[in-house]
């Protein structure tokens, strides 16, 4: 059964991560599936604008760290499986003609903060959250997160993200530049339309130039590179004392003890 359910209606395609049972987390299947979609809705002309979303009151918590603790001792292969069609993901995202606008409501955690991240447009609800989340486990960062944030928040702001992992709530993720906007949560769905109609009915090949022209000012042209970059150094580092301590810790609901290396 394929946690990643597409719908396409008046030239507006969505995609729903709907794995309510594991915080939408990704699993190799659900990754790969959610990269199927994305390069379906990418590449559909008939396609103008895509709306991603989690089911349940939950955007995405990123990799599946159930399914990675499950792959012991090779957890940086395990991860390598989901990661490559998260990135992926992430690619044909940034490279579509079109906007894509993530619809986050609940927690965006990790994998699932950076394919927010990645997308033109964040809508959040009132309720929503944001969590870097990677050093909780010991690891680097991957999903695009090292390349976007000090693009969209700056250099000071990423590294106060990534040092001190604060849980951001939707009105500070919109205060720093982190998203596009909050809406409250009982008119949230209302607004996502809206907003996703207004993207369809506009000029979609001058969007999409435009949308290219943007990229390269930000030298978005450069992402594949650092994803590859990204998804290296996580494995390396995933093979680790610290992983293997942080793992054990996330699942015993403790607190990790990391060494120096």
């Amino acid at each position: 059964m394929t946690h990643i359910v597409t719908e396409v209606h008046d030239a507006i395609g969505t995609i729903t991560i709907d794995r309510r049972e594991r915080f939408n987390s990704l699993d190799v299947a659900t990754a790969r599936d959610l990269r199927k979609a994305g390069l379906r809705m990418a590449r559909d002309t008939s396609v103008r604008a895509v709306v991603l979303r989690g089911a349940g009151g939950v955007f995405c918590s990123g990799a599946d760290l159930k399914e990675i603790r499950g792959a012991a001792p090779s957890y940086g292969n395990a991860f390598k499986e989901i990661l490559e069609y998260i990135h992926s993901t992430i690619s044909e995202i940034r490279r579509a003609p079109k906007p894509f606008l993530a619809a986050v409501d609940g927690i965006a955690a990790a994998g699932g903060f950076g394919l927010a991240m990645s997308c033109d447009l964040v809508l959040a609800s009132e309720r929503a959250s944001f969590e870097w989340a990677y050093a909780k486990t010991g690891l680097t960062g991957a999903e695009s997160s090292t390349f976007l944030l000090p693009r969209l928040i700056g250099l000071r702001r990423s590294f106060e993200l990534l040092l001190l992992n604060p849980r951001i709530d939707a009105a500070r993720a919109l205060e720093i530049g982190l998203i596009t906007n909050v809406v409250p949560t009982a008119t949230f769905d209302d607004e996502v339309e809206r907003v996703a109609r207004q993207l369809a009915s506009g000029p979609t090949e001058a969007l999409g130039i435009a949308k290219e022209l943007l990229n390269q000012a930000a030298g978005i042209d450069r992402l594949d590179v650092h994803l590859d970059r990204e998804l290296e150094q996580l494995a390396r580092i995933a093979d680790g004392n610290n992983f293997a301590e942080g793992i054990d810790a996330f699942f015993g609901k403790r607190a990790p003890e990391f060494g120096a290396a």
